[in-house]
């Protein structure tokens, strides 16, 4: 935290570079630095230190992006490689081998790079466009942030629903989505493994909703999409994972979506087609399919443990 403030001080210190000096007057005009929180100091002298909103701004994105879609995705592997975790595994029979974590790990980072870069970077002028707050500091409230990044979530999966659900009609399936589904038993790293086509278009309903919120309010600060874009990667890395362990959200949230969904679109190739929530499933009746299956499973699970305890009173 000291680190912080006195990177702060020594970049405001610069200011008597003339450029330096013009740079923040423009940017922060009117502010009062002495009032702002360390995490403020450190996202104004991020702007100062870089000296172009455009530039500093795409950076941040763009890091920010890679560390969390692949640090998220590193547990899973791991998980992968641990034959005690098994007994989670939705579809146990089904474990990615090295050479399709790799294979998948390559076309991601090349998707990353050729189609979600030029999207990233572009990201500043569209959002200043649209009257979102980026550089500006203090911060929203947590209130303010929470409220927003909620609505993110409901609208996402409601767009999420139907574009995935057209993505699977004939021609879109064979030629954009079909590419997604080479895994029929998802891992982590597959959350962004699509064709370019199907990043743009399912990308536009995690974007779409900020956007929206603040060309009608003119009330978003960039951070709070930068929260939003965080949980979303959790939701779909975890979504992939291929796990449905104790602690998993729907676990204790009835309505989450989560592997134990997505992974039986995978497996069945159809229904489950929302992405954090199941009442669109729910209500198009497109789950059909994965609630028989989870029904024969309990009962085959229920018939085993029967099985179990007649050979444990019989023994005794």
């Amino acid at each position: 935290m000291d680190f912080v403030s006195s990177s702060f001080n020594s970049t405001l210190g610069a200011l008597t570079n003339p450029a330096t000096a013009q740079l923040a007057t423009d940017l922060y005009k009117g502010t009062d630095f002495n009032s702002l929180n360390v995490l403020e100091k450190a996202w104004a002298n991020w702007y100062l230190y870089w000296g172009n909103p455009v530039l500093a701004t795409g950076i941040m994105s763009f890091v920010l992006h890679e560390i969390v879609y692949f640090g998220r995705a590193i547990p899973w592997i791991i998980i992968d490689q641990m034959p005690s975790m098994r007994k989670y595994k939705l579809q146990d029979e089904k474990i990615p081998t090295a050479k399709q974590q790799w294979d998948c790990t390559k076309s991601v980072l090349l998707s990353h790079f050729t189609v979600e870069l030029p999207q990233i970077w572009s990201f500043h002028p569209i959002c200043e466009y649209f009257g979102m707050a980026t550089h500006e500091v203090p911060f929203p409230s947590l209130s303010t942030m929470a409220w927003q990044i909620a609505l993110f979530f409901v609208f996402e999966d409601a767009f999420h629903y139907w574009a995935h659900r057209a993505l699977h009609w004939g021609p879109l399936y064979k030629h954009i989505h079909k590419k997604h589904h080479e895994f029929s038993a998802p891992f982590g790293l597959a959350a962004e493994y699509a064709h370019p086509l199907e990043v743009l278009i399912l990308g536009t309903g995690t974007i779409g909703g900020p956007f929206l919120l603040c060309a009608f309010t003119k009330n978003l600060h960039i951070l709070t999409v930068y929260v939003w874009i965080v949980l979303r990667l959790f939701q779909a890395i975890d979504a992939h994972s291929g796990y449905d362990l104790p602690i998993s959200m729907h676990n204790w949230i009835p309505f989450w979506a989560g592997a134990d969904h997505h992974d039986h679109h995978h497996a069945a190739f159809v229904g489950c087609y929302a992405t954090s929530f199941r009442w669109w499933d729910h209500f198009m009746g497109t789950d059909a399919s994965y609630k028989r299956t989870r029904a024969r499973q309990a009962e085959k699970k229920r018939q085993a443990a029967l099985a179990a305890k007649a050979a444990e009173v019989k023994s005794s």
